[in-house]
């Protein structure tokens, strides 16, 4: 699965934050609810529109982002 077949981004448009194609849902907002315990089942309910497929794509894209990063930020994030 690549992941830009269901998540892109536009500049100037919802802040040109990831969104789901198709959709005014930012990824973000699904990986909180994802970290906060939602199953699926609770995500479609709540957000219509979204697919199994585009929880797997927001897994992959973070995987991704984070790929080359350092990650100095999250000690200051534990102290915060």
């Amino acid at each position: 699965m690549d992941w830009r077949d269901y998540i892109h981004s536009t500049e100037g448009v919802l802040g040109g934050k990831p969104v789901f194609r198709d959709t005014r849902y930012f990824v973000e907002r699904v990986l909180k609810l994802v970290g906060a315990g939602w199953q699926y089942d609770q995500i479609a309910s709540e957000y219509p529109g979204i697919l199994p497929e585009h929880l797997r794509s927001a897994a992959l894209f973070a995987a991704d982002l984070m790929r080359d990063e350092s990650y100095v930020a999250i000690g200051q994030a534990r102290a915060a």
